[in-house]
């Protein structure tokens, strides 16, 4: 919206704007924010920045360390169609003062590092991403957790469990939920809301539809950009989703696996490399039209999905959607058309005339994810298997869950739990360390996050176990 921050804060005073909000993400993914009147904004903001106390955000600093800083990058600014008072919308990078640099630990300088890293790689000099991040939007949600009590009870007018219960009879019933028309959808108007206020946020959105799911399932997708870019959207995307259901009197998660017995929700990512101008993916006769170096790619994907799936499966609760049976792949393989796959490449149009519409999805990951750590991981990765000369295994053009015992056998899978997933990328990140993009501390930081989530579950019991074992 922005070119430079003259513009900004000149917009700011001809366009009464009240407030400017500044807002980054912690270190697993979720936004922060706090506003200042928009007097008080003056070019030292943008090139001095504005101080914060990074020992309170999660994965941040220490008590002792606490004073950080914030950058305002001008070209994010968007009005917030939300607030009350008129308010400019700023995404902001971290800097750590005491040495004047990009903070490591600052998701956002990850992105930005791997952007660097491929243009110095001579690969490519752009990654494009276009995630596919579901949710779900429901009437409202109870949840209870103590020492003496723990649930939850979601209701939603489309579920197929409340389908006895007095209404207009027009329920959907557990992966029947893709494509009906209103008045079974009955989401349409909300969506639509949802894509106006994006797109007035800077944000292209391609199309809107009712996902697999009951109750509400949802999909908007977002039109491809480059990896930073793509990942500001996201958070943008995030933020007007549960804005907008919120103010229409319903509530929105992103969680992986909110229901049991139906779909989850994932995050598709599809990813192209190209250099000047050009695509790097398309090659005519290749298997799937896909090009050695876009083969290589996804086999760099392929050989650390295991890793990658710490942070782009981030919660106790993604891997109760990677289960085979719910279109959420679980095997590490590549295959032309085929949502059981991992790696999934879109065939819809063929030829020459297509080639820069050529991409690999990959299909694991979940909107619980960092995007700003999840695109930059999977980047890393693709690079890796580039630079390695790696090769992925044999594309299988079969439904995978309907493999024999010994045919699955012989195909590697992503971790079952976090746990698994987290011991994976402690023994797997080299590749994540290259040209310093990912560092060390922030693994580090970003594991021992992660370990006490899983741990927190672990030492409670839960209603089910109630169900199963009290009368043992």
């Amino acid at each position: 919206m922005f070119k430079s921050a003259s513009d900004l804060i000149a917009y700011l005073r001809d366009h009464d704007v009240a407030f400017a909000d500044f807002r980054f993400v912690d270190l697993p993914g979720k936004e922060q924010h706090f506003t200042a009147p928009a007097s008080e904004i003056d070019e030292r903001t943008f090139s001095v920045g504005v101080g914060f106390d990074g020992s309170s955000i999660r994965g941040f600093q220490e008590i002792h360390e606490s004073d950080m800083l914030l950058l305002p990058d001008p070209a994010t600014a968007f009005l917030d169609p939300f607030f009350a008072d008129r308010t400019l919308v700023i995404t902001c990078s971290v800097v750590d003062p005491s040495s004047g640099e990009p903070y490591s630990r600052d998701p956002r300088r990850v992105a930005r590092a791997a952007e660097a890293y491929l243009r110095g790689s001579g690969i490519g000099d752009t990654a494009y991403f276009g995630p596919e991040a579901e949710f779900f939007l429901f009437d409202s949600v109870s949840i209870a957790t103590s020492a003496h009590q723990s649930g939850f009870e979601i209701e939603a007018e489309e579920a197929h469990w409340g389908s006895e219960l007095p209404g207009d009879g027009y329920s959907i019933p557990a992966k029947g939920g893709y494509f009906p028309v209103p008045p079974t959808d009955k989401y349409q108007d909300l969506r639509s809301r949802i894509t106006t206020l994006l797109v007035g946020m800077g944000v292209p959105i391609e199309v809107h539809h009712h996902e697999v799911a009951s109750a509400g399932q949802t999909e908007i997708d977002m039109r491809f950009g480059t990896l930073t870019e793509m990942a500001d959207r996201v958070l943008k995307y995030k933020y007007a989703v549960k804005s907008a259901a919120a103010e229409a009197g319903k509530t929105a998660t992103f969680m992986p696996k909110p229901l049991f017995g139906d779909n989850g929700s994932g995050m598709h990512v599809h990813q192209s490399l190209w250099k000047g101008g050009q695509p790097l993916f398309y090659e005519q006769g290749g298997y799937a039209e896909l090009s050695g170096v876009a083969m290589q790619y996804a086999a760099g994907l392929l050989k650390h999905g295991p890793a990658l799936a710490a942070i782009t499966n981030p919660s106790v609760n993604s891997y109760r959607r990677l289960v085979p049976g719910y279109e959420a792949p679980v095997n590490l393989i590549i295959s032309a058309r085929n949502r059981s796959a991992v790696i999934r490449v879109p065939m819809y149009f063929r030829g020459p005339e297509f080639a820069k519409a050529k991409r690999i999805e990959y299909r694991a990951p979940d909107p619980m994810a960092n995007p700003y750590l999840a695109f930059a991981a999977l980047l890393m990765a693709g690079l890796d298997g580039i630079e390695r000369d790696l090769e992925p295994p044999n594309p299988v053009d079969r439904n995978l869950y309907s493999l024999s015992p010994r045919e699955a056998r012989r195909i590697k899978t992503l971790p079952a739990s976090l746990d698994q997933a987290l011991d994976a990328l402690e023994a797997d990140h080299d590749f994540l360390l290259k040209g310093g993009v990912f560092t060390a501390d922030l693994l580090e930081s970003f594991i021992a996050l992660k370990r006490q989530e899983a741990d927190a579950v672990r030492l409670r019991p839960t209603p089910l176990e109630y169900a199963m074992y009290y009368d043992a």
